[in-house]
Formats: structure tokens, sequence, C-alpha cells
């Protein structure tokens, strides 16, 4: 099996590499021009690239911002400047009064972008969520109650009725005229009439009219008009 080689030549980092150094090259040029000679020229370019670098960072880490965007646009500005400046279109021997402005002002304000993106969305606490309120419960219906049976109101008991009391026996048989004669069977007629005979065979006197009616177990005004069929 072959083994790979432990450094592999990119195309891709090459070209970064000759890239950075020239807009390096073009940064120290353009800050020696503008009047910042020794290591002040070299620190220029160091700050640039640094806060390119730093901005693009922050927008692979944490995602598209507008002060992660508003960073990178400034410092490739500065870059891109730097090097369309240094092609000519300036006179580096005579710079003018805004590229000395500017170049003098360019440390202040890469110092503050530096910092507002150092102070990441990841060095900060994470703000603990506000815990959510908990579902309200269901309304669960009460249970329907049955409507209340209305109560049988009691029923009025008659009142009892009067036994009729028992005719009181008359002291005295009632005249024709005053009671009227209830109508008799014939077949109780004849009955009757048998039974007349057979106690005036046996008594040798005619019957009574209390016998007959006790004989007959019927009502005294029947039993006398019984008795009076029968004279």
């Amino acid at each position: 099996m072959k083994a790979r080689p432990a450094l592999r030549v990119d195309a891709v980092l090459v070209q970064a590499v000759i890239a950075g150094a020239l807009s390096f090259a073009h940064l120290h040029d353009l800050a020696d021009a503008a009047g910042q000679d020794g290591w002040k020229a070299w620190a220029y370019p160091i700050s640039v690239d640094l806060l390119l670098v730093a901005a693009w960072r922050r927008l692979r880490s944490d995602g598209p911002s507008r002060l992660a965007w508003c960073w990178f646009l400034i410092a490739l500005v500065a870059s891109l400047g730097a090097n369309v400046a240094t092609a000519g279109f300036l006179d580096l021997a005579n710079p003018p009064a805004w590229l000395r402005f500017g170049i003098a002002g360019w440390p202040a304000l890469a110092f503050l972008g530096g910092t507002l993106l150092a102070h990441s969305a990841e060095d900060r606490a994470p703000v603990p969520p506000a815990p959510t309120p908990p579902d309200p419960a269901p309304d669960i219906p009460e249970p329907s109650r049955p409507a209340p049976v209305p109560e049988p109101e009691p029923a009025e008991i008659p009142a009892a009725e009067e036994t009729p009391a028992l005719p009181a026996a008359d002291p005295a048989p009632a005249t024709a005229s005053a009671v009227s004669t209830p109508p008799v069977p014939a077949a109780l007629v004849d009955h009757a009439r048998k039974v007349a005979n057979d106690h005036q065979a046996r008594t040798g006197s005619p019957i009574d009219t209390d016998t007959l009616r006790a004989r007959l177990g019927v009502p005294p005004q029947l039993a006398n008009a019984i008795a009076a069929q029968l004279t």
C-alpha cells in the first residue's frame, strides 16, 4: 500500500499565500507613503487582514449578522483600496490629505471592530428561555345530572264511608198509608204461604209477622207486605 505524502501542495493554499503577501505589501507601501514609517507601516496590513479574517470567522461560526457583514466590508474596502491606490492612481510621493486622514484614523476604527467581533454570542452566557406556562387543563364537561323527579303528592285517602246504621226496629208496625208497601215476588209469596201452612199445622195457630220474618229472613216491611197477602 502506497503511503500518502505528509505534506501536500494545495493550489488554493498557494494562491491564498501569494494574494495575502501582495495585499500585505500594498498596505505597507500605502501606510509608508502616508507618513507611517518603521514598524507602524508593517502593523497596518496586519491590522486590516486580521479584521477581515475575524469578520469572516464570525460569519462562518455564528451565521450572517449585520455586525459581521459591516466590519467585513470595511476591512475589504481598506484592503482593496490599498491594492488599487498603489497601482498608480494616486501619487504616493505626494499623498492627498484624505488618505493621510484615513490612515491615521484606521487604528481606532480597527480596534473598535476587533473588540465588537471578539465579544461574540458564544462568549456571553446563554439566557435561559422563559418557562412556558403549562397547558391549561382541558375543559371536562360535568356529568349531566338527571332532573330531580318530583315526589308524588300523597293521594288523598277518601274518608271512610260511614257504615249505614241499621234501621231501628219500629215500635209498632206502620200503617199502610204511612209506609209504602214494597213489591213482593210471587215466588216469595208462595214460599211464605207454605211456611205459614206448616206453622199452622204444627202449632194449630196462624203464623205471626215476626215469626214469618224470622223464618224468611226478610226486612220487617217486606214481611208485613207478605203477611198482608197471606190473609
